[in-house]
């Protein structure tokens, strides 16, 4: 059965129905760029940029700029798939079935899209719990704020795609605006003399000598998520343009904007600032503006995370109402609002399973939470590039919208950075056992529930493609 995502249309590359064009209301060029940004610019990333030039310096440039190709070569290898097979709404579990069969496709959805909300979202709502609290404290009741967050973005998601765009433009465009203003000030400003601490290195020793190569993985957790467009595909204006477009610009965008906010961060913040501080672009934003500087966080903190959790509960739930359509997952997970094309019951098994650890965590978890989300994560770029090569070998003819360049070194050069970055993706040994061990355990449940379903109610081969 193939049917596209959202609006529920199948469509071609061109983004046409039976050979005319669909009508009705379309994603833009700039939303799906808002859609990017908002996704991969979170509180977690912002943490993770401030915290990176406070260790590397120069050495975390460099870092980004290998995180930054990286991330080019997982938008390629999404770009192909999903425009190979643009009626499967999108969907990573589509491209590894026909790769290489029903069992690795459940297991890459779950465990790379699923289980990273999972663990992923509720930190950013304990972050903007914490933030909310520091500026407002005792105002509002424990988890209030994030609470309503979540619910009235289910809400307007459950809606339709239309609404979906109009909030997350906003969203993308304030959390601009404030990273860019905070950036360019911070920058160019005259920057304090530093009471205490040591300042940032910006000797080129950590290039010259290869350490920065430590700090790709934490660069890494600033460019990833891009491909969250892709489930959207039958509801964007001209995919085979708008779907590669989009993840390049968007990433290009991101590099550009986080190069001076990481540059002004190390005018105004000593290292021990920056590697100690739970929060420190708080501290960071505090430094620049002062007093004030804890309200431009507060909007920086709270558009990051609306923008976050507007785009999963945009996206997931369409990767699950795909599943539902091929009997890789529940078929209650592809119903649909008849009024609104939207798969409201998957949108609400989504907040569900969100708000669990949400309520359950509490702040000291977030490092270990955010590390084993992209832990999962990234097994899902590693059988996205094993995906293309594959289906390069077993189904040469088949129309290809958009072909990687330079095909097979991104798809290759992607596996081994990946790999790597998994391998090297915590700052202590303690930290990877608690990593490995929930990650691992997550993995391994979704692993055996994968190969009972596949086996005991699909009747198929787990690694027979199709």
């Amino acid at each position: 059965m193939s049917r596209a995502s959202g609006a529920g249309v199948a469509i071609d590359a061109a983004g046409t129905q039976g050979g005319s064009r669909v009508t009705g209301n379309r994603l833009s060029f700039l939303t799906m760029i808002s859609i990017c940004i908002g996704l991969v610019i979170v509180q977690g990333s912002m943490v993770s940029a401030t915290q990176g030039i406070g260790l590397g310096g120069s050495g975390f440039i460099a870092a980004m700029l290998c995180a930054f190709m990286l991330a080019i070569f997982n938008a390629m290898t999404f770009a192909e798939l999903s425009l190979m097979y643009p009626q499967s709404g999108g969907s990573l579990a589509t491209y590894t079935q026909k790769a290489m069969g029903h069992f690795p496709a459940i297991v890459a959805v779950f465990a790379g899209y699923v289980v990273v909300a999972m663990f992923s979202i509720p930190v950013e709502m304990l972050l903007v719990n914490s933030i909310v609290n520091e500026l407002l404290p005792g105002m509002f009741p424990d988890m209030l704020i994030p609470t309503l967050i979540l619910v009235l973005l289910a809400i307007t998601n459950i809606l339709g795609t239309d609404v979906f765009a109009r909030i997350q433009n906003l969203l993308a465009f304030v959390l601009i605006l404030c990273l860019v203003v905070v950036g360019l000030v911070a920058s160019t400003s005259a920057a304090p003399v530093l009471a205490e601490g040591s300042a940032v290195n910006w000797s080129l020793g950590p290039v010259m000598d290869g350490s920065f190569v430590g700090l790709i993985s934490l660069a890494m957790w600033m460019m990833v998520g891009v491909e969250f467009i892709c489930p959207l595909i039958a509801d964007v204006n001209e995919p085979r343009r708008t779907i590669p477009r989009a993840m390049m610009l968007s990433l290009v965008l991101m590099l550009a904007i986080y190069l001076p906010f990481v540059f002004g961060a190390s005018r105004f913040m000593s290292v021990e600032s920056l590697t100690t501080s739970a929060i420190p672009y708080l501290d960071y934003v505090h430094a620049v503006f002062g007093k004030a500087g804890l309200v431009v966080a507060t909007v920086m903190g709270i558009a990051a995370t609306c923008s976050t959790v507007n785009t999963v509960l945009a996206s997931v739930p369409r990767m699950l109402q795909g599943m539902a359509d091929n009997r890789q997952a529940f078929p209650q997970m592809g119903i649909v609002s008849q009024r609104f094309g939207t798969p409201w019951v998957a949108i609400v098994f989504m907040v569900i399973i969100i708000a669990i650890p949400m309520y359950l965590m509490g702040i000291d978890s977030l490092i270990t939470l955010v590390i084993a989300a992209s832990t999962s994560w990234l097994l899902a770029y590693i059988i996205a590039h094993i995906n293309v090569l594959v289906l390069r070998r077993r189904q040469p003819e088949l129309a290809r919208p958009y072909k990687t360049p330079f095909y097979p070194l991104p798809q290759l050069l992607g596996i081994v950075g990946m790999v790597y970055v998994a391998l090297h993706n915590s700052p202590s040994p303690e930290m990877t056992e608690q990593v490995y061990t929930m990650a691992g355990g997550v993995l391994l449940l979704v692993c055996v529930i994968g190969a009972v379903w596949v086996k005991g109610f699909m009747k198929k081969g787990l690694f027979t493609p199709e």
